[in-house]
């Protein structure tokens, strides 16, 4: 999938769909730790479903700053990022961390873009290129689990 998330006009915009994103996300970490037989990989998928809690933690204290309420949920596309996983499951640990993999690529382009969003205000873009390197952490664990 490609995401157009992170090169909204406004800082406001930016935020919400952030939001979406990693309420996204994280329904799909919570699917990929429900079917995952591997404990070690169970644990770090953990890992990196509270770094994208500490993400919407954040994105949410934003949008109260910016006065604007903050999506508890995601949208549509958790129906991809979950189904991915699920479809998976049904070949095994690796697959699912390849169709997680993918998912990734969608939140480090959302997060690389935000971090050179004009919009944003430089305290933002700041948090922004922290979680791109969370989500880059993420997707080199997937990638690297998933050919091991």
């Amino acid at each position: 999938m490609v995401t157009t998330v992170g090169t909204e006009t406004t800082f406001e915009k930016l935020v919400e769909n952030l939001l979406i994103l990693e309420h996204d996300a994280m329904a799909a970490y919570e699917s990929t730790i429900e079917r995952l037989d591997d404990p070690q990989a169970k644990a770090k998928i953990g890992e990196f479903l509270n770094d994208h809690r500490q993400h919407v933690a954040e994105l949410t204290r934003l949008a109260s700053t910016l006065g604007i309420d903050a999506p508890r949920e995601g949208d549509a596309k958790e129906w991809l990022t979950t189904g991915k996983v699920a479809l998976a499951s049904l070949v095994g640990d690796k697959t699912i961390l390849k169709a997680m993999s993918s998912n990734e690529t969608d939140t480090c382009t959302a997060y690389d873009e935000a971090s050179r969003n004009a919009a944003a205000s430089e305290e933002a873009r700041g948090f922004f290129r922290k979680a791109y390197a969370d989500e880059v952490r993420h997707k080199t664990y997937m990638d690297q689990a998933a050919t091991a």
